[in-house]
């Protein structure tokens, strides 16, 4: 069985209420008229029928919640979401073996609650959050409750980029150009929130927290060795933060590899040939990113899968990364 661990979905009753709910001019009609398998559950199916013994878990699409709307609306948004993704779990068991709670992270409270209700009522099996909160940092204070509490359920979060086009290359300009805010930005994005995160200490509190990348870890495994190199020299080059690594019980390095990486790179056996080797095999999970690319759905499926077929990794890893890790991590 190949279980798509991280793809996305708007299903019908989130997606009507949020283009009442989100700001004028959003662009979430715009988005359905060029993917139309993220609110069309049919085609979606046709899709999935295309590939041998394929399943998703499913995640909801961005915006983050606390883009899309103010608080008060941002948590009805939740509920009617994870009510609707339990619903489609509970009705195609076969083809959606579970699914991840989305948040209203523009008020932690809220999200606490609807993170109990998510895992004690409906059965889900997670978290998604954003590398950001409307740009305030994983971080935060405030945020912490909310790893603490995922990690009492020893359940993961789904951790996505969330970089915007109005986030500059440069000081001097008010936007990002050519996509670089997407292609590059995004996987930048991820790096800073995993090495906030990181440094928080939250790993020596709680050893057992896992946190699933979106797309193999941005540029962590990449630059390993710059990674264990620079932070070998941690404080030498600005006294901000100095003495931050000695207050962690491990070499930064450890941490990073403490985080868990999905296969959605589109397709390029090299680069998760090197994430594998950074993760390891017990800590990558099968991912495509569905249905966001050029086809519709059907490109980014077939093109991980036959990157899968064409790694060098053994036939006991790549069932790890299939199928294994992801029934070990959501407890399936």
């Amino acid at each position: 069985m190949k279980i798509d661990a991280f793809n996305h979905i708007l299903p019908r009753k989130y997606f009507d209420l949020a283009m009442k709910k989100a700001s004028s001019g959003f662009y979430l009609e715009r988005r359905i008229r060029g993917i139309p398998a993220l609110v069309d559950l049919e085609l979606r199916f046709r899709i999935m029928d295309a590939f041998e013994e394929y399943s998703q878990v499913l995640t909801i699409a961005s915006p983050p919640l606390e883009l899309l709307a103010r608080p008060k609306d941002a948590g009805e948004l939740a509920r009617v979401a994870n009510d609707e993704l339990a619903e489609l779990v509970a009705k195609y068991p076969s083809r959606f073996p579970a699914a991840i709670a989305a948040l209203p992270l523009n008020d932690i409270d809220a999200s606490l609650e609807e993170l109990e209700r998510a895992v004690t009522k409906l059965g889900l099996k997670g978290a998604q959050i954003y590398t950001h909160i409307n740009g305030k940092p994983l971080d935060a204070p405030e945020v912490r409750p909310l790893f603490e509490k995922i990690a009492q359920y020893d359940l993961p979060l789904f951790l996505h980029p969330a970089r915007g086009m109005d986030f500059p290359d440069y000081p001097t300009e008010k936007a990002s150009r050519y996509e670089v805010w997407h292609v590059f930005g995004w996987p930048y994005d991820s790096t800073v929130a995993v090495t906030r995160i990181l440094f928080t200490g939250i790993f020596d509190q709680y050893p057992n927290l896992k946190i699933v990348t979106h797309h193999m870890g941005g540029m962590v495994p990449f630059f390993e060795e710059r990674i264990r190199g620079a932070y070998d020299q941690f404080g030498t080059r600005s006294g901000e933060d100095r003495g931050l690594k000695d207050r962690l019980k491990k070499h930064p390095y450890e941490y990073y590899r403490m985080f868990y990486a999905d296969t959605s790179l589109y397709g390029s056996i090299p680069a998760m040939e090197c994430a594998l080797a950074f993760f390891g095999s017990d800590h990558v999970v099968f991912a495509t990113d569905m249905p966001f690319d050029s086809e519709g759905g059907t490109r980014y499926i077939r093109q991980t899968l036959k990157a899968m077929e064409g790694m060098t990794a053994s036939i006991e890893d790549k069932q790890k990364i299939y199928e294994s890790n992801i029934r070990s991590l959501l407890k399936m």
